[in-house]
Order: structure tokens, then sequence, then C-alpha cells
């Protein structure tokens, strides 16, 4: 990517990682946009996030969880997609604040807005404007249904689009069990999709030179995963439904009733069914499964047949036993235990950070780590900053406008 500019090294020279020394004007609120903004702050990025003045982000106020003080709750949801960001509180609306949006538009190497289509022209801030004032500008627009046609106007809610782009009809117990994934997948999804948009674009205004619009929407991320699901449909003609924790193509491979418990396995190959059939004395030989799509046909079969060996072994002789037979295996842990296993603190996906009103606190980490071989190296990031509080940065930031105008840009 081309160099930063010289006063925003100098800025960010303490950030460490790949996007250290670019600077995100991060205009989001929610989930799928201010998560973007968190992978590319993890990322080493100088990411300065836009509130509305008094209330903040909408996330400030979802709860319960609260945790601290009862004159100053902090949301556990905003905690979650916020770290490594600094915050400014504007009023878009407000003519001496557009002026500082204005300079920041300037000084940024990417503008992120999740509003509705037409309200940051609305605002005066179209992308005819934005690109006026900074040609460099990569800009990232999320939407719930997209950009253009019937259904644009339509404010996207993760559930809702769950349900819209045909998620939940995959999720669930059977097709009348229709049910949500457990996260806000959607909007995690939308965020992602979109980062990766923004350093396809930084890469390419590289050759170019100038800045492009980069868009995305809840819909079109769910739509974009349906994956082996969506050839189904429109290949094979089948209409996928919910059918459990079990796989729709791969047998057996899905969630299993064992003696005072349950267990997952994933018999993906002939050679994996082979072995596991020896270890536990099944007759894998028999026409019923005899291959793959053999063993789907006659799914209830396998279950029964599975759940039947495993009666004799509770989960942990179970997962021992199919340890030793190369057969993957798990279990589902609860997320207290996900957190305290060794295997998740080994791969730093837990943080600690200093927050202004709850001091040190714990929160899942970023998923990426890099390593420089030259050096035989690790070179990911491990000094984190917490969530900010709102407008915690806001003098600091028109501080830095200020020098820069005095400086004579």
């Amino acid at each position: 990517m081309s160099a930063p500019s010289l006063e925003t090294q100098e800025t960010t020279s303490a950030r460490p990682g790949p996007l250290s020394g670019y600077t995100v004007l991060d205009l989001t609120r929610a989930l799928a946009g201010p998560h973007a903004g968190m992978m590319m702050a993890d990322l080493g990025a100088r990411v300065l996030k836009v509130e509305t003045p008094g209330h903040g982000d909408d996330t400030r106020g979802w709860g319960p969880p609260f945790v601290g003080p009862d004159e100053d709750p902090q949301a556990t949801y905003f905690l979650s997609c916020n770290r490594n960001k600094e915050s400014i509180a504007l009023n878009l609306k407000d003519g001496e604040d557009q002026a500082v949006l204005t300079e920041l538009i300037g000084r940024s190497d990417v503008l992120m807005e999740n509003f509705r289509p037409g309200v940051l022209d609305r605002l005066g801030f179209s992308v005819e404007r934005l690109h006026e004032l900074n040609p460099r500008l990569v800009i990232l627009s999320i939407t719930g249904f997209g950009h253009d046609g019937p259904e644009s106007h339509r404010s996207g809610y993760d559930q809702i689009l769950q349900g819209e782009a045909g998620l939940m009809s995959l999720t669930g117990s059977g097709p009348e069990d229709p049910q949500r994934v457990g996260v806000p997948i959607a909007d995690l999804l939308s965020g992602m999709y979109g980062a990766y948009g923004v350093l396809a674009a930084l890469l390419e205004r590289e050759r170019t030179g100038r800045g492009q619009v980069v868009r995305t929407s809840l819909l079109a991320s769910l739509v974009g995963v349906h994956a082996f699901q969506g050839t189904r449909a429109t290949v094979a003609g089948e209409v996928p439904r919910a059918q459990g924790n079990h796989h729709p193509s791969i047998a057996p491979y899905g969630l299993f009733g064992c003696r005072g418990g349950r267990v997952q396995i994933s018999v993906g190959s002939e050679k994996l069914w082979a072995a596991f059939t020896a270890a536990f004395g099944i007759d894998g030989g028999r026409p019923e499964f005899a291959s793959n799509a053999d063993r789907v046909r006659n799914r209830d079969l396998v279950i029964r047949t599975v759940e039947d060996a495993f009666a004799a072994y509770g989960p942990a002789e179970l997962l021992e036993k199919l340890d030793a037979a190369g057969v993957p295996a798990g279990k589902v842990r609860s997320l207290d235990e996900v957190y305290a296993w060794e295997q998740v603190r080994s791969q730093g996906l837990l943080i600690s950070v200093d927050h202004a009103v709850l001091g040190d606190i714990t929160l899942p980490g970023p998923p990426l780590r890099f390593f420089d071989p030259a050096t035989a190296a690790e070179t990911t990031r491990t000094e984190h900053s917490a969530p900010p509080l709102l407008d915690a940065d806001g003098a600091s930031i028109r501080d830095w406008l200020a020098a820069d105008r005095e400086g004579g840009r």
C-alpha cells in the first residue's frame, strides 16, 4: 500500500501492525461497521470513531448486562466491537461539527458509513463531495438490503436479515423450528467483508492513485456464505432445510449422544470411516454404509448405530478413544469453558486492557497472528487500548487538526 503521509506516520508511530500509519474515519454505529473498524484498528490503523453527542453509538445503551458504577454504566455490547479506537462526538447536522468532519475527511485514508442510502447525500457528503475533498479516500458503505434494487430503502437488522436471507431456514432442529445463529452473524460477516474490500481498494489505490467506493450489505454477506447449501438450490434444484446437528452431505458428522453426555464427530472420508468403524466394532461394509452417499441416505440408521456404540462410554473416555483412532471429535463448550481453555489462551485470543471506568478488563482478542520468517519472530500486536468513552479523544483530535492548519496544510 502507498506510504502514509508524514503527519500520519508521526501520529501513529506507536501503533504496530500492517495498517500502521493509515487513518480510518468511522461514521458507523451498532455492529457491522464498528466490527470492520475494529478489524482495521487491530491491524494498526488509527480509527477515529465519530459518535452522536450526548448518547453516542446505540450500542452504548444495549443491555443488560451493564458493568461498572451505577452513575456510569458500561454496556458489554459496546465493549465487544470498539477496542483500539478513538472517540470524537460530532453533530453531523451542525455547521461547526461539519467543518471538523470535512477536515477529518481530508486527512483520512478510509471513511466508513452504514447509513441508509441517501442519508450522507442529504447531509452534504455525497460520494462526489467526499472525493472532491479527498480523491484518494476509500469509502466503505454497508447497508441492510443493498444500495439499489426495489427494497434498498429497508432498514437492516441482523435477525431480520438472517430470516430474509434464508439462514434461519437452515438453522434449527428441523424445518418447523427456524432458529437464528447465536451471534449477530449478518453484522459480523458484513464487517468482515467490508474490511476485506477496503484492503483490496487500498491496494488498487497504489496503481490508480484514486480511492473508490466499497459496497456490501447484510443481505449480500449472508448470501455470500450459503456455500454448498446455495449450490444445492441453484444447481441441484433442492431446497435445503434445517435438520439439527447433523451435516446434510456427510455422515456420520454431527452431535451424538453417549453415556451421560454428548460428543461431536466428523467422519469426512472413507479412510476415516474405516478407522472409526474398526475402533468401535461397527460393520462398516454393510450395504447401507458402503459409501458416504449411502450413509447420508440412511442417516437415521447411522445415527442409531453410532449412538449404540457410544453408549458404553462417558464423554471424556469417548473423546480419548476417538483421538487415539484419529477421528476428529470434540465437545460442546460453554463460553466460560472456552475462555478458561488453555488452547484459547495460547493463541492470544484473550487480551487485557485498561478501561477508563472499569479498570483492567479482559476482552476476546483479535483472531489474526503475524510471523516474520526473515527474523523468525512473531510480529503480532500485543498492546491494545480499551474501547473509548464517548468523546474521550475529541479534544486531542481537534488539537491534531489545529496543528495541521497552523503547519500550513
